[in-house]
């Protein structure tokens, strides 16, 4: 069956299980002393800039529930989105961990508006409430659209404004940055950003996600956080080798740019059907759209992929559930194609 259900769904690249085959013979020193790490951390802070400090850990949560750790203070509060990872999709980590509440902002297309955070960023002055420190972004986000660095630097100044940290979900970074054109550190550090998770699974990796700091004072305990977390892998270069390849001429970007193609050329495949519509701006490797429940449970014979929301959305017709439909670094055009002629199937 052919899934586009997620890009945790594809495989690893070539070229990244080389690195790990390559990394495998002999001995090496363990918990990232080895070769491979240093050289992987060293390129991981020249993507990010000068004053960046990047850490190894397994998973996307880890990334973001140890990268908050690092800010947060059991009283304090997150600011986020209500459709974030770290809200919907973390099975309660961050506040099982962190001991941190989420202070939750609606938001229709995954972003997080100014004027809605507003009401959670005031100064807290009672010790029976939660004290905001800390207001998070999805880049790109769980709905596929991505924050300009516009939309990214007024964040940053509201945060420094309002006495908070700046945090990024960075699952997807790579796919957003290939759809702005711009460096990761232009979306990063360049934008004043605190923390980062920064992550590789769904771009081409076998395991792996890297939690990058720029202040070196936030990640001067971090390494006690990330052990404490179990996050410390004995074996480091089997992950550091990954990113080392993965960061190696851009393939990163290379990997990105394909997802996003694949996105495009589905979402304009379904464009002009009559019993299709795309429901949401196609901006990263995500495609959302509507359609009769009776052709999706068609699809669902031969193709994998979520219903997202069930609920008939306003200006749809009814029994048109929203779906999502996920591309990767290795989507082929051919089974895109196939897909479509699926979906345009009378």
């Amino acid at each position: 069956m052919l899934s586009f259900a997620s890009d945790n769904t594809y495989g690893v690249h070539p070229k990244v299980l080389e690195a790990i085959s390559q990394a495998n013979p002999g001995t090496a020193p363990a918990y990232g002393e080895d070769v491979w790490t240093k050289e992987a951390i060293q390129a991981l802070e020249a993507e990010f800039g000068a004053g960046s400090q990047a850490f190894f850990v397994f998973i996307g949560t880890a990334a973001n529930v140890l990268g908050l750790s690092a800010l947060l203070r059991p009283h304090h509060a997150v600011i986020c989105a209500e459709s974030a990872h770290l809200n919907c999709d973390e099975c309660g980590a961050p506040e099982a961990f962190t001991r941190s509440k989420l202070l939750t902002v609606p938001s229709h297309d995954g972003k997080l508006r100014l004027e809605e955070c507003l009401r959670w960023a005031q100064p807290c002055e009672a010790v029976h409430h939660s004290c905001p420190r800390v207001i998070s972004v999805t880049q790109s986000t769980e709905f596929g659209t991505v924050y300009t660095l516009e939309e990214l630097r007024a964040i940053g100044a509201f945060a420094r404004e309002h006495g908070l940290y700046f945090h990024m979900d960075g699952a997807r970074l790579a796919n957003a940055a290939a759809h702005l054109g711009v460096s990761l550190a232009a979306m990063t550090r360049d934008v004043g950003l605190d923390v980062l998770s920064f992550g590789g699974t769904k771009n081409g990796l076998m395991f792996g996600e890297a939690v990058v700091f720029f202040r070196p004072e936030l990640a001067q305990e971090f390494g006690f956080v990330r052990k404490q977390g179990m996050q410390l892998m004995s074996k480091m270069r089997y992950l550091s080798a990954q990113f080392g390849a993965y960061l190696r001429d851009g393939l990163w970007l290379e990997n990105a740019r394909h997802a996003n193609a694949m996105a495009t050329l589905l979402a304009n495949g379904v464009a002009d059907l009559p019993h299709a519509r795309v429901t949401r701006p196609v901006q990263g490797n995500a495609v959302f759209a509507r359609l009769p429940r009776e052709r999706i449970a068609a699809l669902h014979a031969d193709f994998h992929f979520y219903i997202w929301d069930e609920t008939d959305g306003e200006g749809y017709p009814q029994g048109w559930p929203e779906v999502r439909w996920m591309t990767a670094f290795d989507s082929r055009e051919e089974d895109v194609l196939r897909f479509i002629k699926a979906i345009a199937k009378e």
